[in-house]
């Protein structure tokens, strides 16, 4: 019997378990070593994701409104920290809390973290400091004003886009990450790895907006303005081209706290009187009406299936045309007769109401048409006065485009072209034709009717002088916000427009919501959209961009509108008789308008929006208007300078207290943007 000593077991155990660990050994190494290569590689480096710079968004000339900048994080190592007093004073420099201060003076920890992001030409002498750790970041600058942010969105911290421009284009903007590979090192940092590859992020492309950051300022103004002083609950004020579609300003405010966003594109409206304007295209383009036939009008009532519906204006008769410019329901809905269901529902739907007009803004809101299939025996007379249908300012804007134009509905631009991270120009908008909505003729026809509205009608105050403005005021009650219903008391007043009549260049809508007081369109809707077109024409930076006709060389002169007694008509039955005046109107300069490219005419809005290059047109001439200076004498300073700065000066003040002579005297004309002093009263000084 063979006696194996322990010694013995022991080496052999030994020896088998050398040789299970080779055996392990060359199967790793021959048939696993791609495997653990791998997580070997896993566990000594760290891949990090380079984040592309957001492509910058810009108006119609370059003006940036929104852009990335790069900026660093700072993560001090304090171990690693040679002169700790060197580091407190710099960090006190930079605005860092003393809190984190202490910290990061601290030698018992190991890693803090600041807040805030810097500028590196801010902190360069940190940079240079042992122990501190930067870590590029990307910051999205903000647009200057509301109005743009409720317009261009924004983004979070993570970058991510959040509503608006931002979020519709998100993927023009945003790019393409990168990344990079990092060897970890033993202080819980990392290091560029030369060994291996590296792919760098595309920057995202820049969009180039059609609006105009001047005519926009004006706008947001002017808006603001209007709602503090009738302190309404919001308003909207929309400005485009009626022959490209191009929205050169869009403004929008609310009172309510959640609303955000440009609700002039995703809350619609009823819209009252602004609407008749387009039963009267339809019976003119279908030769069922003369401007000159006499319509009764029953002293203002007419009653229609058991509902009384009255004007303010009570006349026995009226002709088409003061149908329109008296904004009277008795004679709209009679006319409205003249048209069948499906005619009447053809004119607004071709008009656009009812659709999405297929601007790129996320939740545009289609607003409300219903089939005829749906209406009850009161819908076409209340379809006629601009109830139980829905739309947006935009969309009402572009179907007064149409009369503006000639006749044709046009697709809105928002995005005038994408350039490339190195400045090339990838795409430029065209012009878009949706649909002919009535002949050049009948078009002409609506723009004399809808100038007739502003000289003898209801829109009087938004009339300015030296240039002819047309359009309609609309008064509409206001739905309850669960909508059973009227709002007792509420209404939305609006007017929209364009001018000049001749050969318009700008179409114009002002809305404002549940204004107290007053509350007619054509008495606070009307005058706001002068104040803007004043303003616009005004600005020293062009912000209208006017063309003026090269056959006149002189400045225009424009002089003060002779205030207006007439306001507008309203669509409710219980409101004051207003006494009647007309404004005279002075002959007006036609401005020319340059030749747009066109697109192929389509049916449809929902097709992707298509873009070429063009050969870029040359820069307006520019316009020198003069106007008398207001009188301001017995106005507090704020009015007066408020006053002066909406008539197109500039303004000195000699002392406080209520206003007295200006220099030069009020009446005297002068061109837009020159200096007016004034003094204060003597006895007013405080």
């Amino acid at each position: 019997m063979i006696r194996v000593s322990r010694l013995g077991l022991v080496q052999g155990a030994f020896l088998c378990f050398a040789g299970a660990l080779l055996l392990r050994s060359a199967w790793v190494q021959l048939y696993q070593r791609d495997r653990w290569s791998e997580v070997a590689r896993a566990q000594q480096t760290v891949e990090k994701e380079l984040p592309p710079r957001r492509g910058a968004i810009l108006d119609r000339a370059g003006t940036v409104l929104v852009e990335s900048r790069a900026l660093v994080r700072l993560d001090i190592a304090p171990t690693e920290v040679r002169d700790r007093a060197v580091l407190r004073a710099a960090l006190q420099r930079s605005g860092v809390p003393e809190t984190f201060i202490a910290r990061a003076t601290d030698p018992k920890r190991k890693w803090v973290e600041l807040p805030g992001r810097f500028l590196s030409t801010e902190v360069e002498d940190l940079l240079a400091m042992r122990g501190v750790h930067p870590r590029p970041v990307l910051e999205r600058v903000p647009p200057p004003t509301q109005g743009l942010r409720n317009l261009l969105g924004t983004t979070d911290r993570d970058g991510q886009a959040v509503g608006g421009v931002e979020a519709s284009l998100n993927a023009v903007l945003e790019g393409e990450k990168g990344r990079t590979v990092l060897v970890r090192t033993g202080r819980a940092g990392a290091l560029a790895s030369p060994g291996e590859r590296s792919v760098a992020p595309v920057d995202g492309q820049s969009v180039v907006l059609t609006i105009h950051q001047p005519l926009q300022d004006i706008a947001e103004r002017v808006l603001t303005d209007a709602i503090t002083e009738r302190n309404a609950r919001g308003g909207d004020v929309l400005l485009l081209d009626p022959h490209s579609g191009e929205i050169r300003a869009l403004a929008s405010r609310r009172a309510r706290a959640d609303a955000s966003g440009a609700t002039a594109l995703t809350e619609p409206y009823e819209p009252g009187s602004t609407v008749k304007p387009f039963i009267a295209a339809a019976l003119i383009e279908r030769g069922r009406v003369e401007l000159d036939e006499v319509i009764p009008t029953y002293n203002g009532m007419i009653e229609r299936h058991g509902r009384k519906i009255k004007d303010v204006h009570e006349a026995a008769s009226m002709t088409v045309a003061e149908v329109i410019s008296q904004s009277s329901n008795v004679g709209i809905i009679q006319l409205a007769e003249r048209l069948s269901l499906r005619e009447q529902y053809e004119a607004l739907r071709d008009a656009g109401f009812g659709m999405v007009t297929g601007v790129p803004y996320p939740s545009e809101s289609p607003g409300r048409l219903r089939p005829v299939t749906e209406w009850s025996k009161q819908s076409p007379a209340s379809l006629a006065m601009g109830y139980e249908l829905s739309v947006t300012p935009l969309q009402l804007a572009m179907a007064y485009a149409a009369f503006a134009n000639g006749g044709e509905l046009l697709e809105p631009t928002l995005v005038r072209e994408v350039r490339g991270p190195e400045g090339s120009v990838r795409f430029r908008a065209q012009r878009r034709t949706v649909r002919r909505v009535m002949s050049p003729s009948t078009a002409a026809t609506m723009r004399k009717l809808l100038r007739d509205v502003v000289t003898t009608g209801t829109g009087a105050r938004a009339d300015l002088a030296g240039y002819g403005v047309a359009g309609k005021s609309g008064t509409a009650r206001r739905m309850r916000d669960d909508g059973r219903g009227y709002e007792e008391g509420a209404y939305t007043a609006s007017f929209v427009g364009f001018f000049p009549v001749e050969d318009p260049q700008l179409v114009i809508l002002v809305k404002l919501d549940a204004p107290e007081g007053a509350f007619y369109g054509g008495e606070i809707a009307a005058p706001v959209t002068k104040a803007v077109l004043q303003a616009a024409l005004a600005a020293r930076d062009g912000a209208l961009e006017l063309k003026g006709s090269p056959t006149v060389p002189a400045p225009v002169t424009i002089a003060e509108a002779t205030p207006d007694a007439r306001v507008a008509t309203p669509d409710v039955a219980a409101a004051p008789t207003v006494p009647e005046t007309t404004v005279s109107q002075p002959a007006v300069v036609a401005p020319v308008v340059a030749p747009v490219a066109e697109a192929p005419p389509r049916d449809r809005t929902d097709a992707p929006v298509v873009y070429d290059l063009a050969v870029p047109v040359s820069p307006p001439r520019r316009v020198v208007i003069s106007r008398p200076v207001p009188e301001v004498r017995g106005l507090s300073m704020r009015a007066a300078v408020r006053t002066l700065h909406r008539a197109g000066f500039r303004v000195t003040i000699d002392g406080t207290g209520a206003a007295g002579e200006t220099s030069p005297a009020a009446g005297t004309m002068l061109p837009s943007g020159s200096v007016v002093r004034f003094a204060p009263m003597r006895g007013s000084e405080r």
